[in-house]
């Protein structure tokens, strides 16, 4: 076991706290490769107490000095629409921070930063960027800003006004941490910081994150927590081993369909809502409740 708490479990528990905001500046610095100071948290759209939620999901919602929103969500379990769920969250954000009335200068700006822990899409990098540029169809230029709007938005460019996200597929990562990122996603992946990691916030987090500073009774909710989780990521193996396997001799249907009683048994033994354990393992509510 390493001897630091997951961020998912310090985001929701520990770094709501002004006191280790230091930690949470320092992946945001080194991510945005600009220095973010955080002015204070915000209520953000899933901050429910339902056990699944607990850990299956954890977001934050900051503001930095210069009025930024800053939306950092984690997601262990797998979703199928997560894209459109990123798009939902920024907009959503950006409607509900202009007052009415004001004008659409007053839009903030939106960074979206999603950690993941499944394979989400298709391809060979472990960290996305993506923001919004308006190219030419015909001369394939990139369409700027005028002179006067630099100067009163105080930006350079037209995708500095809008959105931007960021994915990390930290899963994906399995490698010799080489820069400041990568020894954020080494930690992020393994709950662990090498002793030469110098990344900003990572030496907070080693202050501050320490499992030998947390209580009796919050060890016993975070061990939980990390049993949670197994279970989640076992279940995500499950279903991409019946995606490969679909097609096969009929007879392994059933060793499937008893991995989804074994996976629910252990799930409704842990306290789960039966709709969520019904969402997760295909088993219809009825099958979970004679179980």
């Amino acid at each position: 076991m390493s001897n630091y708490i997951r961020f998912d479990w310090a985001m929701k528990r520990l770094l709501r706290n002004k006191a280790n905001f230091a930690v949470l500046e320092g992946f945001l610095t080194t991510l945005l490769r600009d220095r973010i100071k955080i002015q204070k948290l915000l209520e953000s759209e899933s901050n429910q107490e339902e056990e699944f939620d607990k850990y299956n999901r954890v977001d934050l919602l900051a503001e930095d000095s210069k009025g930024t929103l800053l939306l950092i969500e984690i997601q262990n379990n797998n979703e199928y629409a997560y894209f459109q769920r990123m798009l939902f969250g920024t907009s959503k954000l950006v409607t509900e921070y202009i007052n009415r009335g004001e004008g659409y200068d007053k839009v903030r700006k939106v960074y979206s930063i999603n950690i993941v822990y499944f394979s989400l899409g298709h391809g060979k990098d472990i960290v996305y960027h993506g923001k919004t540029e308006f190219r030419g169809i015909h001369q394939n230029d990139i369409l700027e800003l005028s002179p006067f709007q630099r100067q009163t938005f105080k930006v350079d460019t037209v995708s500095q006004l809008y959105p931007e996200y960021y994915i990390l597929k930290v899963n994906d990562f399995n490698q010799v941490a080489q820069t400041p990122l990568e020894e954020w996603i080494y930690y992020l992946n393994t709950g662990e910081i090498p002793d030469q990691a110098q990344a900003p916030g990572l030496n907070a987090a080693r202050e501050r994150l320490k499992l030998d500073r947390m209580s009796k009774d919050e060890l016993k909710a975070y061990y939980r927590h990390l049993d949670n989780i197994v279970i989640l990521r076992d279940n995500i193996n499950t279903e991409r081993a019946e995606g490969r396997a679909e097609g096969r001799a009929e007879g392994l249907e059933a060793g499937r369909q008893e991995e989804r009683r074994q996976n629910a048994i252990r799930m409704k033994a842990k306290g789960f809502p039966t709709q969520d354990i019904a969402d997760i393992t295909g088993l219809s509510p009825e099958e979970i409740d004679r179980l």
